[in-house]
């Protein structure tokens, strides 16, 4: 607990989201040190369930609204209290805002300091709150970046990964010079935005803690020899950036040749309806399954049941892409042998040949032989297992990374 009773305002996208268990995790790691949170959400769940450990989160959670005209009397209402209050220095930053809206022609500007606005005057001032933290360096730190300017509390966010890689490098570089401090997950965003601020003559410290799992959840047992059907596991939503077009067509290639096996998918989103096409058009449907979006406690044990994860990740036509996709992480924890491709920070978990395997990304026959590869040679496979196991060990244990942000977290709101 801080002695001051300065508390740390976190800001999201949504909360809480299946697809986001690492911001949980990291929140509930957090309290668990001593970090007193307030956690405000720009959109309500759009599932109808969440992961376990989200009822043990203490925080008080406040929902923003969302959009400006379902929400208008409450938005106007806000801000015409917090102009009551603040005078000539609202003015000031509503006149930027706009002249940002109207320079740049994204309306969506002028929504983030209303957000930003309502926020201040509900949540901010006059309270305990001396840090906010955005996680993401798209909306949520753009909402953070106008609150501060609004109420003078120092700012920080994280980035992650498409956030990153579809934001305007000149605003991403404009809320980096304003931030108190920058996190982002892997060494390879890291050296990207550490160009960009550098071309842009800021010098705002980027800290790298990757996201981690609680090694706990995930026991190690080394892979056996795999007896047909050979089960094939991926997790992740459907989208461009996933590959899994990729990775159907390897699939394809792998039943052509005559491998036997059976493919399990977690996970939905846009890209479902063409990739129920492509399951039909490459016939594959008696050999797939989609299970749809499960919770975590329900994907473990699919861990546990595979013999090998495959996951053919790429660079999407708008330039989004991942980063370190955590079911890697714990696909690797539980000894189960990955197979993925060589696109942004992932070979900074999956190293060819050592734990796990690579190819190139858009590759469905590099992809096919390392899949048979390692579904097909036993001792190799259970090498790479073992190292896979220690490279998450000493990299990805989520209780050291989340001291690293705890250290962070505590100077800032130590401060006077």
């Amino acid at each position: 607990m801080t002695q001051n009773g300065a508390r740390l305002g976190m800001l999201l996208k949504g909360y809480p989201r299946i697809s986001e268990s690492f911001i949980s995790t990291e929140l509930l790691l957090l309290e668990s040190l001593g970090i007193p949170i307030e956690i405000y959400s720009l959109r309500r769940p759009r599932e109808n369930f969440a992961h376990e450990h989200v009822k043990h989160i203490a925080a008080p959670v406040t929902y923003l609204p969302e959009y400006v005209l379902p929400n208008l009397r409450t938005l106007a209402g806000t801000n015409l209290s917090l102009l009551q209050t603040l005078g000539r220095h609202y003015i000031h930053y509503l006149g930027a805002a706009v002249k940002r809206a109207f320079e740049r022609r994204k309306p969506a500007t002028l929504r983030h300091f209303l957000q930003a606005g309502c926020l201040a005057r509900t949540r901010l001032c006059g309270s305990g709150v001396r840090h906010i933290h955005a996680h993401f360096c798209h909306t949520p730190a753009s909402v953070a970046f106008f609150a501060s300017e609004l109420t003078g509390i120092p700012f920080s966010f994280t980035a992650h990964a498409k956030d990153i890689y579809t934001s305007e490098p000149e605003q991403l570089a404009r809320k980096i010079h304003k931030a108190r401090f920058v996190v982002t997950c892997t060494k390879h965003n890291a050296r990207y935005l550490h160009d960009i601020a550098g071309n842009n003559g800021c010098h705002t410290p980027i800290h790298t803690v990757y996201h981690g799992i609680d090694l706990g959840s995930f026991t190690f047992s080394a892979p056996s020899d795999p007896a047909p059907p050979f089960r094939i596991l991926s997790v992740g939503r459907m989208v461009p950036k996933k590959g899994f077009d990729d990775l159907l067509r390897a699939l394809h290639i792998l039943d052509r040749a005559g491998l036997d096996f059976h493919f399990t998918h977690v996970g939905t989103g846009e890209s479902e309806p063409q990739i129920r096409s492509l399951i039909r058009q490459l016939d594959l449907g008696r050999k797939v399954a989609l299970l749809g979006t499960l919770p975590h406690r329900d994907v473990i044990p699919l861990y546990r049941t595979s013999h090998c994860f495959a996951l053919a990740c790429k660079i999407a036509p708008n330039g989004d892409r991942d980063g370190i996709p955590n079911v890697l992480v714990e696909a690797m924890a539980t000894g189960l042998p990955v197979v993925s491709t060589n696109v942004s920070a992932i070979p900074e978990l999956v190293e060819d040949g050592t734990t796990g395997r690579l190819v190139g990304p858009e590759d469905p026959p590099g992809l096919a032989r390392a899949i048979r590869e390692v579904l097909t040679c036993g001792e190799r496979s259970r090498e790479l297992a073992a190292r896979a196991r220690e490279k998450v060990e000493r990299d990805f244990d989520n209780r050291k990374c989340v001291g690293r942000l705890h250290a962070l977290f505590h100077q800032v709101l130590a401060s006077p």
